[in-house]
């Protein structure tokens, strides 16, 4: 397993932030715009290890040259089961450059959209989540 599902897989943020490269270029199944830059992707990182619970990967499929890796897992977010997909995409330094998001089902995806929102908007405003 790449060392960024073993970070995300176990809770080590800190690990998993140290591999993005400062370019990185984040896309959801929930927003529209990237989010750019580490710092900007860092956040997200963070609040997607609170929201979800029974984080797994299952597996791991990468491309010949090794830059392309997806990372399936599984998880629970607002009590709906997701499976999902993360794919890296690795540049010359080894730098995660490219992470995109894929989940399913369409339930899933606006239990852990609800489940964000509300951790993004606490840690915005200092409070914790409800």
């Amino acid at each position: 397993m790449h060392p960024f599902g073993l970070a995300m897989a176990g809770h080590d943020v800190d690990t998993a932030v140290t591999l993005l490269a400062a370019d990185v270029e984040f896309r959801s199944p929930v927003v529209f715009t990237p989010y750019r830059g580490r710092d900007a992707v860092a956040p997200l990182l963070y609040a997607v290890a609170d929201v979800l619970e029974d984080f797994r990967y299952t597996r791991e499929i990468g491309s010949p040259d090794g830059r392309d890796l997806a990372l399936v897992f599984r998880a629970r977010a607002g009590g709906k089961e997701i499976e999902g997909c993360d794919f890296l995409h690795l540049d010359d330094s080894g730098l995660i450059d490219e992470l995109f998001v894929m989940i399913r089902p369409m339930s899933g995806v606006h239990a852990l959209a609800e489940a964000m929102k509300a951790r993004l908007d606490a840690a915005s405003s200092g409070r914790q989540p409800s």
